[in-house]
């Protein structure tokens, strides 16, 4: 609910400005919570509180009430219910977005939304032309406009769950087209309210007024106390004494004419007047302000203060001539920067009831970007020079240069540039608009060379003195590395026009006095190339049956033993019998491809050794070693066996030709309940097969597809394309090759003919399941009704089907076949017999008045159709 109405007044906020409310706060809050309850569209509520003249000021003041009440703020519930009478001065009227104490009920203003008022043309690009030039509502819109829905959606866009978030991610966007002007966001800061310090010492010359509450001590002789409120007429009752007129007193005025009246009768006793809780008084700001107003404030409040409770300065508004009147005459002039620059408070005074506050437009304004720490707009006075505004922003950076800095003013009908001097910038008088633009140094080196590669100490040098050659600039970056190739190194020079060239440096004939050194230029750089840099890098490969196969950095004299053990030795199942090593053949001087691209060695080892090969054979680069895997080297392969067997479990594969017999006979039989003739086989589908069956499966869904697509043109029914269509993506995603896959096999014949066809050979990972005897039948399809019923020996297929109550009307007998519990199939009229537990199955024929084509293709289709929704049905679960 919170959120909710937040978001309707935020919404209201994005307006330009309405026609005066006829509605109070409360009004507006109480309709907002009764049109939700109600279930009105959000958009409903914003028009019907537009016409009714609920403008944006008053939209942020019940935004900011709403969120204080939610916050269960004390201090608000205390100023709107009546006013506590305590000693302390935290309840006095004095209001930040921070610490939230009571706020006036005529004006509650908003720092962090009131910027919406300062970049218009970005919050109302939906409702430009819609408000007219006194700013009053022209009442056009309404919930069906399509500019003001158009709006909504966009609000709702930049909606997100978290309110705050929300707000900042505005405010961002609003400020990104704002000018930046030093200190005019100072008093939008939440975290810097100016609120005066309540716990303080009452100033000597504070006097009395409306509202204040007073405590009397009688303490000696007698005890007695007494508090009370001073009446808006300036009088204090006390009981027994009657009214006392202590407004306008100071503290201590107001403790004399106590003792006056009640001494007497408390002749042997002290008395004591002190102050608790302040008056507010009321204060006045115009002006260029956020939002200017009336504002109820703490006695204590200061001229910042109040400008803060404002929304701060506006974008036309100075922060540097702000003007204080009391009484219709100037009492202070404030100025922002003195308090931003130096700390000084000397203009910031504390206010009394009635003052007023003006803050009228800037003078002028100047722009400075560039190499400053501060680069923004700075508002200047009169008078004030280009040294001044350097200073404001901050001093030059560190790149920047100062020696001129270039000044764009505007003079009359167009522009001109002045290069002010570092001499002129105290005198430089800055005007109003001017733009003033700091250049960062020249990225260019006066006195450095530069020396990279093959050297200890690589990097930057000063030319000059010893370095001022090649041979000086080696022997500063303390000479080469073991590495380096010098007999040849390039040195890159910048010619006068900037192009470079490259001059070759036989470095190892300088060092050696054979060459004559090269004098070094400003801005050269000097690079030894290593022996690596100099020749392509060298690599040998081993493949195969090591711990470690992979590319590994050529070394001199490496021999095979030696590649073998670096890449971490033989494997348990490697071949020592054979190990190859494939050598490119390189002719630099070739003209024509050869015919013969590498040449093969191969070697037999012992114990780690060369036992039979090429004697003394030395790696090359770029060789390639092969460790075979042994032909005799094979894991363990294992089987299992399930069900009603003797001894079920796991079993290895003793040889590539076990079969079915063999394992059976190894598990000991089937036990008494052991039916042999249904016993089946669930194998694993190898990498070969699992690509097949994906391929399948891909292309039985894009045939089902295509069907679809044919059924629902001819049925004109798109739900049901629509339905499938909306799942693929899902079903896809989640579509995958079963782990296993059923054989259908004979038991019963592999045991009685062990070696035959029906005994095949098994593999690793397959299962043989044998069921209990199981003495049904089941018939299911199309007949009258699908039931189960027991086996009797000899009877047809004819019989259980009566015995489900005969074929139904749609039944396909001449394709009714038989699923065995062995796993396989058989057409009924082709001498398929009926056994225990096999199940009678009978197709369904299709009732169509198409073509034959027709009929097929539908058929096909509704099958298809069928599959796929069951199985997107099981795959949605």
């Amino acid at each position: 609910m919170k959120k909710y109405i937040l978001f309707v007044l935020l919404a209201l906020c994005s307006l330009n400005g309405f026609a005066q409310s006829s509605m109070t706060d409360t009004q507006v809050m109480d309709f907002v919570q009764k049109e939700h309850k109600k279930g009105t569209p959000q958009a409903q509520i914003v028009t019907k509180l537009m016409q009714s003249g609920v403008d944006i000021s008053q939209i942020r003041r019940v935004r900011n009430i709403y969120e204080k009440m939610q916050k269960g703020n004390a201090a608000f519930g205390a100023a709107k219910e009546g006013t506590t009478t305590d000693r302390s001065r935290t309840n006095n009227g004095q209001t930040s977005p921070t610490s939230a104490p009571g706020k006036s009920k005529r004006q509650i203003a908003d720092a962090t939304l009131d910027d919406y008022n300062n970049n218009e043309q970005e919050i109302n690009r939906y409702s430009e032309g819609r408000i007219s030039a006194n700013r009053s509502w022209t009442n056009t819109y309404d919930e069906n406009d399509g500019e003001y829905l158009k709006m909504q959606a966009e609000m709702n866009d930049w909606m997100p769950q978290d309110t705050a978030a929300m707000y900042e991610n505005l405010l961002k966007q609003l400020s990104r087209n704002r000018k930046k002007v030093w200190g005019r966001d100072i008093f939008n800061n939440k975290s810097l309210s100016f609120e005066p310090n309540m716990n303080m010492a009452l100033p000597r010359n504070y006097r009395i007024g409306p509202g204040d509450a007073v405590f009397i001590d009688v303490y000696g002789a007698s005890q007695k106390s007494y508090q009370t409120t001073v009446a808006p007429d300036g009088y204090i009752t006390l009981e027994g004494f009657g009214p006392v007129q202590v407004s306008g007193l100071t503290v201590g005025q107001a403790n004399n004419r106590i003792r006056e009246k009640i001494g007497k009768r408390f002749s042997s006793s002290n008395i004591r007047l002190s102050v608790g809780q302040t008056h507010t008084i009321m204060v006045n700001v115009v002006g260029e302000v956020k939002t200017p107003g009336t504002y109820t404030l703490s006695a204590f409040a200061t001229v910042f203060n109040a400008l803060y409770m404002a929304g701060g300065i506006g974008d036309l508004g100075t922060l540097r001539n702000i003007k204080v009147y009391r009484g219709g005459t100037l009492i202070t002039t404030v100025d922002v920067y003195d308090f931003l620059r130096r700390g000084h408070l000397s203009g910031n005074v504390r206010l009394a009831d009635n003052d007023v506050i003006v803050v009228g437009p800037y003078e002028m304004l100047a722009q400075i970007s560039g190499k400053v720490k501060r680069p923004m707009f700075y508002e200047m006075k009169r008078g004030e020079s280009l040294g001044t505004l350097i200073g404001y922003a901050g001093g030059f950076a560190g790149d920047a240069y100062t020696r001129s800095v270039r000044v764009r003013r505007k003079t009359g009908r167009q522009y001109s540039i002045f290069n002010v001097n570092e001499f002129d910038m105290r005198n430089f008088r800055v005007a109003d608009e001017d733009s003033i633009s700091v250049d960062s140094v020249i990225p260019r080196y006066e006195n450095m060379v530069e020396i990279k590669g093959a050297v200890f100490r690589p990097g930057m040098y000063e030319v000059g003195g010893r370095i001022n050659s090649v041979r000086g600039l080696i022997e500063a970056a303390d000479g080469l590395t073991e590495v380096a190739f010098a007999p040849h190194a390039v040195l890159h020079r910048k010619k006068a026009d900037r192009t470079l060239e490259v001059i070759s440096v036989d470095v190892d004939g300088i060092l050696t006095g054979r060459v004559a050194d090269i004098p070094i230029q400003n801005e050269d750089v000097l690079f030894i190339p290593t022996r690596t840099d100099a020749q392509e890098q060298r690599t040998i490969t081993i493949h195969g049956e090591v711990l470690y196969p992979g590319i590994y950095q050529y070394a001199d004299n490496e021999s095979l033993e030696d590649f073998i053990l670096q890449a971490g030795g033989l494997k348990q199942s490697a071949s020592t019998v054979r190990v190859d090593v494939s050598r490119r053949i390189t002719n630099p001087q070739a003209l024509t491809p050869d015919s013969i691209i590498a040449r093969t060695y191969s070697f037999s080892l012992r114990d780690g050794f060369v036992i039979d090969g090429a004697p003394g054979f030395v790696l090359e680069p770029y060789d390639e070693v092969y460790v075979r895997k042994s032909p005799g080297t094979t894991n363990q392969q294992n089987v299992s066996i399930d069900g009603e067997v003797v001894f079920a479990g796991n079993y290895t594969l003793t040889s590539r030709k076990m079969r079915l017999s063999d394992i059976y006979k190894a598990a000991g039989g089937a036990t008494e309940l052991g039916y042999i003739k249904g016993a089946r086989l669930e194998r694993r589908p190898t990498p070969s097969e699992r690509i097949r069956m994906e391929n399948a499966y891909k292309m039985q869904l894009d045939q089902q597809r295509k069907n679809m697509m044919d059924l629902a043109i001819r049925t004109k029914d798109a739900g049901v394309l629509q339905a499938i269509e909306q799942n693929n993506k899902k079903v896809e995603e989640k579509f995958k090759v079963p782990d296993v896959y059923p054989v259908g096999i004979e038991l019963d014949k592999a045991i009685a003919n062990p070696g035959s066809d029906a005994d095949i050979v098994l593999r690793e990972g397959d299962r043989i399941i044998i069921p209990q005897y199981n003495g049904t039948v089941k018939i299911n399809g199309a007949v009258m009704f699908p039931n189960s019923v027991g086996y009797v020996e000899g009877k047809s297929v004819a019989y259980y089907i009566d015995q489900a109550g005969g074929f139904a009307s749609d039944a396909k007998k001449s394709n009714t076949y038989i699923l065995y519990m062995n796993g396989m199939l058989a057409k009924v009229g082709h001498n398929a017999k009926v056994r225990p537990g096999c199940e009678i199955i009978v197709p369904t024929k299709i009732q169509s008045k198409m073509s034959l084509a027709e009929t097929l293709s539908v058929g096909s289709s509704a099958a298809s159709i069928a599959a796929v929704i069951a199985t997107i049905a099981n795959l949605m679960k």
